[in-house]
């Protein structure tokens, strides 16, 4: 008997030892966050709503849709307007895109409950059709939107260019009709047309700001100046070199037209010698920079050497350069002597002839420019030092492969970079990688 009350009086002791843990664990939590705290902060569904929005705000869609699931608030939180206002579709093929997709479930929820609270939306499509056509049906249900900004990105060619151009204009025209205040649309790689542009003008004009339609190919010149001629609050423009025209920089130029602030001309070629590319006019370049003065002009080149005959023969108020394939030290040293205004020049490639003498005109000639970037070039390390000290501390970028760099008598490639610094007056080395 004596052996049987012992074990009991163990076997009772265990709890008793458990429940005195536990309750100097909760004193311990309750000195360091007082009682209430802790069962305040235990409470997740009394948040204040403006914390649960936020919180919300920040979480992937996934994540976000799961969490309203926790309590009846948290889902009415879910679908708040304010959640909803920005969104972006992710729409791939799984057999050939490693991009996540958007579940067709929520897809249809958010056009059936949210449609009219959208207002800054994009599309991410893989590069197939299906993807692309995916899109123009969503943007055909958006009946009730109210959309400010529209954003159509492909990460890939050809996605949206291989979707028939009557399928593309009516989702386009769904959405232009009934936003009604379009202030900013990206739809570079798609059949774009003149007529869709006559409509998103007829119902945008006066508030449509930034337009960036780069690789258009159906767009002709007379669209866009319809665009210029009466979207009089156009800020940002981006497109390509065949549609640009003395026109239409003076239209972008006249009275009524706010100041444009950047201009993005993408000037390409596929081909060699199947393009003929115009001559531009200075009298309209002059018109759009007496207009507005500060306006960037900014021009990608994809061309191949022989097909530069038509540029910066005369002044030409370009402030970024960028050339994606070989250019030629005349057109360098056409560049130097007509380019007063440029800010940034990056040269991806040129060949096997030193770049000295033009890399000293542009620096005599260009006062403005602040970054350069040489890739597949040559420069002596005497010629480069010169170029530096001429340009001093205004160079904030300089970005030069260090196979660009020829070593010389004067200048091996280690006292290169001490006299470079100097120059600059910070460390600066060169890159083993480019860094545009």
């Amino acid at each position: 008997m004596k052996r049987a009350r012992e074990k009991v009086v163990v076997e009772n002791e265990a709890p008793q030892t458990s429940q005195k843990s536990k309750k100097q664990k909760t004193c311990l939590y309750g000195s360091v966050f007082g009682e209430s705290d802790l069962h305040t902060s235990m409470d997740w569904g009394n948040l204040p709503h403006h914390v649960i929005l936020r919180i919300f705000q920040f979480l992937p869609l996934v994540d976000r849709a799961r969490a309203s699931s926790v309590c009846r608030r948290w889902n009415e939180i879910f679908h708040i307007p304010d959640l909803w206002r920005r969104f972006e579709f992710e729409l791939s093929q799984p057999a050939t895109s490693y991009l996540k997709s958007t579940h067709p479930d929520l897809i249809q929820q958010i056009i059936k409950r949210h449609a009219d609270h959208l207002q800054y939306v994009s599309f991410k499509v893989d590069s197939s059709t299906e993807s692309a056509e995916a899109a123009c049906d969503i943007l055909s249900q958006l009946v009730n939107c109210s959309i400010k900004t529209l954003g159509l990105i492909s990460t890939a060619k050809p996605s949206f260019m291989n979707v028939s151009k009557a399928h593309f204009a009516s989702a386009l025209t769904v959405v232009f009709v009934n936003s009604k205040s379009l202030s900013s649309i990206k739809i570079d790689d798609t059949p774009l047309d003149d007529p869709s542009l006559k409509v998103l003008v007829a119902n945008n004009s006066d508030t449509l700001k930034l337009l960036k339609m780069s690789s258009c190919p159906h767009v002709s010149p007379a669209g866009i100046l319809c665009v210029a001629d009466q979207c009089h609050g156009l800020k940002e423009l981006a497109l390509n070199y065949y549609i640009l025209s003395d026109e239409l920089l003076l239209a972008l130029s006249s009275e009524k037209h706010v100041d444009l602030e950047h201009l993005r001309i993408d000037v390409v070629s596929e081909n060699p010698g199947q393009v003929e590319f115009h001559t531009i006019k200075k009298q309209s370049w002059d018109a759009l920079v007496k207009h507005s003065p500060k306006v960037n002009i900014v021009m990608y080149f994809f061309l191949y050497e022989e097909e530069f005959d038509a540029f910066f023969r005369e002044e030409t108020p370009v402030t970024h350069l960028y050339f994606g394939r070989a250019v030629s030290k005349a057109m360098l040293g056409r560049i130097g002597m007509n380019c007063p205004r440029l800010i940034e020049l990056v040269v991806c490639a040129n060949g096997l002839q030193p770049l000295d003498d033009e890399l000293i005109r542009i620096a005599e000639r260009c006062k403005n420019l602040t970054a350069m970037g040489l890739g597949e070039c040559e420069v002596t390390c005497r010629g480069f030092i010169e170029f530096v000290k001429m340009c001093g501390g205004r160079l904030t970028q300089l970005s030069i492969m260090e196979e660009v760099l020829i070593p010389d008598n004067d200048y091996s490639l280690d006292r290169l970079h001490l006299e470079v610094s100097k120059h600059l007056g910070r460390i600066w080395f060169p890159d083993m990688m480019p860094t545009w």
